[in-house]
């Protein structure tokens, strides 16, 4: 019987500090079975996941004892939050030790998608030369519209600061008289209509919830301006994807950059198959050496803070 299951990959920085004072049960493959996650559940105390196991239902029911759950990353659509909170669980997010990652794979996004580098290695490669349609645009001077102003929004917004771009911010959540929009050097738009209106760019950061899903679908794309990219790091479902494969297909906007999709991985079906301006990452937004260290030891010392209670 494990003090800990640990159902995904964790750095080992995270595991060292925990296996030297608790049994730890370690199978990064664990969440492909959850009749099997369910079955390990019962006595352990903590629970670490990533984004891929659904800590929920029979998961949660089987861990009688079970006092934490650590989550790898951000996000917490795979943990049931409202039954754990229920059972007196308590949940850890890493927030903020992701952000920058994320943050700098958004201004990668900007310069690509801006420039239209994409997508020639090969063609160069056999000898073409599409230096013509390599026609690009400069980031510096242009509008960034940036949806959810959490850590990640704000680790972007600093960057896009200092490149020379304006940026507008939408979070319903943070209060309008806080501090963080002036702080940010942001300016502040009530109205996600505007953001969509005047943006060059929109680069989305919210959590996946009730309100925000399919936050960004046909409506949305016709208030874009016909030159403007659209950025999602967050999570699958806050775009509308059939509508945006559609907008692409009509040239209703310049690109579209994403990093995070409904069904994962990606279905060889797709409605993305074949979709110009569109370049496309496997939710790696996260994933560098030293967000996965910051992630990983964040984790594992609250965990260990949680269970030494």
């Amino acid at each position: 019987m494990a003090d800990i299951v640990i159902s995904e990959y964790i750095d080992p920085v995270g595991l060292d500090i925990l296996k030297d004072k608790y049994d730890v049960l370690y199978d990064q493959e664990l969440y492909l079975d959850p009749d099997r996650l369910a079955s390990v559940m019962p006595g352990a105390k903590a629970l670490i996941v990533r984004f891929q196991t659904q800590a929920r239902g029979k998961v949660l029911e089987a861990g009688d004892a079970l006092k934490c759950v650590g989550r790898l990353g951000v996000g917490l659509d795979n943990i049931d939050v409202d039954a754990c909170r229920e059972k007196g669980i308590e949940v850890f997010p890493a927030v903020g030790a992701n952000s920058d990652s994320v943050a700098e794979l958004a201004v990668g996004g900007l310069y690509v998608m801006f420039r239209q580098a994409y997508h020639v290695t090969e063609e160069t490669l056999a000898g073409g030369w599409p230096r013509p349609r390599m026609m690009g645009r400069e980031v510096m001077g242009k509008t960034l519209g940036i949806l959810g102003f959490g850590s990640i929004g704000r680790a972007l917004a600093w960057r896009a600061n200092g490149i020379g771009m304006k940026v507008l911010a939408w979070d319903p959540i943070v209060p309008a008289e806080a501090s963080v929009w002036e702080d940010a050097g942001v300016e502040r738009v009530a109205d996600l209509g505007e953001v969509l209106d005047r943006a060059d760019a929109v680069s989305l950061h919210v959590p996946l919830v009730d309100d925000t899903r399919d936050l960004i679908g046909a409506a949305e794309l016709k208030r874009m301006k016909s030159d403007a990219v659209l950025i999602n790091l967050a999570r699958g479902g806050i775009v509308n994807e059939p509508e945006l494969a559609e907008a692409l297909k009509a040239g209703e906007i310049a690109g579209a950059f994403l990093d995070a999709f409904v069904e994962e991985p990606l279905p060889a079906n797709s409605v993305f198959a074949g979709v110009p301006n569109l370049m496309l990452t496997p939710h790696a937004g996260a994933r560098t050496v030293e967000s996965d260290y910051r992630v990983c030891s964040m984790i594992a010392e609250a965990v260990d803070g949680c269970l030494s209670k």
